[in-house]
């Protein structure tokens, strides 16, 4: 069981919600809390004063007071008027992640909203009621509005969820569950569509995936390192140590580990072979660049999942209108992310290339191919992870940059912080698939050196082979494509660190 208090929410307690069905509830000091600013809204609704979106429109019709009658209309309103999402519904795990992260926005207690509407969320989460949001129309500001409309519109009865397997109306999810739809009061409505919870979602839960994809991109590429005969000494620590990057020292150390011990022959400091080429000797660099990268990302998303988020907030003594929901600093990692895919992807087809080709790959043979000539071998592989490298550069371009103003000027510069987490969305599958094509390749290339690697590598390989057999003659290369990549997104490669110094331990 997951409490939610506003305050101390975590990247994995998103992917336990998220993936794995946690339960979760609103902890007992959140709903006081919430209590606490209700009491303040209420307030604010009985006096002759405007606050915006408690008695008055919102955007460019913020000018406009309603009367005491209509404020709890215009939730309703509000909520349906902003439900113009289109495109492929966003992934549930992903919906629920967001109503997760959105709750736990709530229980902090600053948005002015019964608890109920914050315990409301956590029994669609509980009882498996999960939104249809369709996945485009955010710019990021004022945050995700449409994706959190979609989600609001449910909790109110209408919409469509899946339940259970099956996509019904709103209403009959309800009844089924035994559950009643929320009627909101004022302040409730803005409270719900304000917040970045869509973008946060996707971002957490590619970042997760991402963590564990960067070992598997290190254990790959220390195989190619034994396949192509590589050295480690660019892996010394004193080199690293000269230029502390944090995920630099990592990276380097991590090879070390992974290929320690090895008696694999090679053949530096022979004719012109004196170092290895990038791909190869600076690993560490431009892998630790990217776990330098996902480390800044996890800061910018954890501080964000206990941030509240919605305008206006609600203080001791004051309700202020500001900009919290501006997706500003998560539309930057968010493409920060991408930015990294493409380097790693890249790196990692450069690899491949260098596996495959007779010219650079140490005496193996033409494209990994057993008899070259009458067979094409890997040829092919290699051309379909430079298509990907090619898509990732085009994903790597920055939605952040590209503000268009909305809601009548009033919403003058947007985030674009979706559009950038539906990008990272796409880049981190294909860098996976980068990355499996180098898998097999490497495998491929050890398999026909006959070459055993050191202990800890030949366990991976093992593991690798009990998934995607060994084969001798040309076949349908993208049926183990796709194999490898679910190997690699199942997290089967990604030995760490500890991992290794555990093992070096027990030995």
């Amino acid at each position: 069981m997951i409490d939610l208090d506003g305050s101390s929410l975590k990247l994995e307690d998103v992917v336990a919600v998220a993936k794995a069905a946690e339960p979760v509830r609103i902890a007992p000091l959140a709903m006081k809390k919430m209590d606490d600013s209700r009491h303040r809204v209420e307030e604010a609704m009985a006096g002759s004063k405007p606050v915006y979106a408690l008695n008055t429109g919102v955007g460019l019709l913020a000018n406009i007071r309603l009367d005491e009658t209509e404020i709890e209309a215009m939730q309703v309103n509000l909520i349906r008027s902003h439900c113009c999402g289109v495109g492929t519904p966003l992934d549930v795990s992903v919906v629920r992640g967001m109503m997760l992260i959105r709750a736990n926005v709530l229980a902090k207690g600053l948005s002015g909203i019964r608890p109920v509407v914050a315990e409301r969320i956590c029994d669609l989460l509980n009882c498996g009621i999960t939104p249809i949001i369709p996945s485009r129309g955010s710019v990021g500001a004022s945050g995700d509005l449409a994706p959190l409309a979609h989600m609001a519109l449910v909790l109110i009865g209408d919409g469509r969820a899946m339940y259970d397997g099956e996509i019904l109306p709103a209403s009959v999810c309800f009844t089924r569950a035994g559950l009643a739809p929320l009627v909101l009061m004022g302040k409730e409505g803005i409270s719900l569509l304000n917040g970045t919870q869509a973008m946060l979602s996707i971002g957490c839960l590619r970042l997760y995936e991402l963590e564990e994809l960067f070992f598997s991109a290190q254990t790959t590429s220390a195989l190619s390192i034994e396949a192509l005969r590589g050295t480690d000494a660019a892996f010394d620590a004193r080199l690293h140590e000269a230029r502390p990057h944090l995920g630099q020292l990592l990276s380097a150390a991590h090879l070390s580990g992974l290929l320690r011990g090895s008696s694999i022959p090679r053949t530096h400091g022979e004719g012109s072979r004196i170092q290895d080429a990038y791909c190869l000797r600076c690993i560490p660099q431009v892998h630790g660049a990217v776990w330098d990268t996902l480390l800044h990302a996890r800061k910018v998303f954890e501080v964000e999942l206990n941030s509240a988020t919605d305008n206006p907030l609600v203080f001791d003594g004051a309700i202020i209108s500001g900009g919290n929901f501006h997706g500003a600093p998560l539309a930057l990692a968010l493409d920060f992310l991408s930015i990294a895919m493409c380097q790693l992807a890249g790196i990692s087809e450069r690899r491949t290339e260098r596996l495959l080709n007779p010219s650079l790959n140490e005496g193996l043979p033409a494209f990994l191919a057993s008899s070259p000539g009458l067979e094409s071998g890997m040829m092919m592989a290699q051309v379909t992870a430079a298509a990907l490298v090619a898509e990732l550069r085009v994903l790597a371009s920055p939605a952040s940059t590209g503000s268009i103003p909305t809601s009548g000027n009033q919403e003058d510069f947007v985030s674009m912080g979706m559009t950038a987490a539906l990008k990272l969305d796409q880049a981190v599958s294909l860098t996976r698939m980068v990355i499996a094509i180098e898998l097999l390749s490497a495998t491929r290339a050890l398999d026909i050196r006959g070459d055993v690697s050191t202990e800890i590598l030949e366990e991976a390989r093992k593991r690798f082979r009990t998934r995607i057999p060994a084969w001798q003659e040309d076949c349908v290369l993208s049926i183990w494509m796709e194999e490898a990549a679910n190997f690699l997104a199942n997290g089967a490669f990604d030995i760490k660190l500890e991992d290794i110094q555990t093992k070096e331990a027990v030995r």
